[in-house]
């Protein structure tokens, strides 16, 4: 099955659903404007109810990289997602492998695509930045997707994931509003349906090694 990561966790026991639904990793936020925040002590309780194998990833905005760091080292990140401004350059030397959130626009020129483990395509949104259900263009990630693995968020749904697979070929999907029943609290049912949904449509994406934790 492709690889998939729930993003905007809140509680160890949400963290258990995802995983037990199929979940290779779990998104945690560290932006204190967005409704999915969590607090450093608040997600270590959650990383240390994560199975084996699956992957702790954590979503900041902004955020310079001694303070990320920092964050990861208190709740245990395998990665790190950077889904705010960020400049390339400031990264350089990081430790923990990175995600970088980019719109299907601006993937092609982006120095990102050679510094980040993967590239995750989202919907651009300069206020909210990410969880706001919103579709990408299914037609420029695929276009992206051609080119480089990248992981396809936004607007994820069990009604349209199948679609989405078919049309972008990802190498790995992020939910979060997808499978809530309100803004951080994830819905049993709906994660079943949309997991099964993805194992319906989907082989074993070939290259998931950026959402393995990291052994070096």
């Amino acid at each position: 099955m492709m690889r998939v990561k729930v993003c905007g966790v809140t509680s160890a026991g949400d963290a258990e659903l995802a995983a037990e639904a199929g979940a290779s990793a779990v998104g945690l936020v560290f932006w204190a404007e967005s409704p999915r925040a969590v607090a450093p002590a608040q997600a270590r309780a959650i990383v240390r109810a994560l199975p084996p194998f699956v992957s702790a990833v954590g979503v900041f905005v902004n955020a310079t990289p001694a303070e990320a760091i920092a964050v990861a080292d208190v709740v245990g990140l395998d990665m790190l997602q950077l889904h705010g401004d960020e400049a390339v350059d400031d990264w350089d030397g990081c430790a923990r492998p990175l995600v970088k959130a980019l719109a299907p626009d601006r993937f092609a020129g982006s120095p990102w695509r050679e510094r980040a483990r993967a590239v995750l395509l989202d919907a651009y949104d300069p206020v909210r930045r990410g969880g706001t259900g919103t579709l990408v263009d299914w037609g420029a990630a695929a276009r992206c997707a051609a080119q480089a693995p990248v992981i396809l968020a936004g607007g994820l749904t069990e009604h349209n994931v199948a679609e989405a697979i078919a049309t972008v070929a990802p190498a790995a999907l992020d939910v979060s509003s997808g499978v809530e029943r309100a803004p951080g609290r994830k819905d049993a049912a709906r994660l079943a349906r949309f997991f099964a949904a993805v194992r319906d449509a989907s082989p074993l994406a070939e290259d998931v090694s950026f959402l393995e934790k990291d052994r070096s």
